[in-house]
C-alpha cells in the first residue's frame, strides 16, 4: 500500500511527464462541439486529440517508444517489460469526468479499428499484469485502469496500447456511461507515434 504522498509524488511526476511529451499542445486544429481536435506541440512536434461530450472529456497523446523505454528502465523493468510495451501503439490518456454526475467506464467495452478495418479489443490492465507477473515483476502503474466510476471533476489516466506499428492511423471507439445511460464515441484518425529515426 502507497502513501497518500507517495501517489501524489507519482500523480506529480506523471502529469510533468506528459506534459514534456505534449509540451503545452498549442497549435490545434479547429473543431465543433463534439468533434476531435487535434493538436501538435511546436517543440517536438508530437500531436494529441482532444474531445468533449455527454460528461466525458478525453485525450489522447502520442507515445513515443523510446520514452516508454526511458520511464521503465529508470524502474528497474526488465527489457521484455519494456518492448512489450514500446513496440505497440502507445497513448497517453486522460479522462475526465466534465458532467454533473457519476461517469463510468470499461477499458473491455472499447475497440479499435487499423488499416485492416477490422475492430480490435484493447488490452486491459489486467491482461497486461497477468503477463508480466508470468514474468515475474509486479509492477502494476502505467497502464490505464479496467474500469473506473468517477465523481464531478475527477479524472484518470493511463497509457492505452494497440499491437499496431509505429506511425500506423487508427480509430479508437471508447464506451462509458453516465446515470443509466450508455454511450459510445469513435475518435478516428489518430496516429501512433513515429518509430524513432
Amino acid at each position: 500500500m502507497h502513501s497518500p504522498v507517495a501517489i501524489k509524488g507519482r500523480v506529480a511526476r506523471v502529469a510533468a511527464a506528459w506534459g514534456a511529451l505534449c509540451a503545452s499542445c498549442l497549435v490545434s486544429a479547429p473543431g465543433h462541439a463534439d468533434d476531435l481536435v487535434a493538436s501538435v506541440a511546436p517543440d517536438t512536434g508530437l500531436k494529441s486529440w482532444s474531445y468533449e461530450g455527454d460528461s466525458l472529456a478525453i485525450e489522447l497523446l502520442q507515445v513515443p517508444p523510446d520514452f516508454i523505454r526511458a520511464s521503465y528502465a529508470r524502474r528497474g523493468l526488465p527489457p521484455e517489460v519494456r518492448e512489450a510495451v514500446a513496440t505497440r501503439c502507445v497513448f497517453g490518456t486522460i479522462v475526465r469526468n466534465i458532467g454533473d454526475q457519476a461517469l463510468s467506464y470499461r477499458v473491455a467495452d472499447w475497440r479499435y479499428r487499423a488499416a485492416d478495418g477490422v475492430e480490435h479489443p484493447i488490452k486491459t490492465k489486467s491482461e497486461w499484469l497477468e503477463e508480466w507477473h508470468g514474468m515475474g515483476v509486479r509492477f502494476s502503474w502505467s497502464i490505464l485502469a479496467d474500469d473506473a466510476t468517477f465523481e464531478v471533476g475527477d479524472w484518470i489516466q493511463g497509457f492505452t496500447t494497440m499491437p499496431e506499428p509505429h506511425g500506423s492511423t487508427l480509430a479508437l471507439t471508447v464506451a462509458w456511461s453516465v446515470g443509466g445511460e450508455h454511450y459510445e464515441k469513435t475518435l478516428a484518425g489518430l496516429e501512433c507515434a513515429p518509430a524513432p529515426e
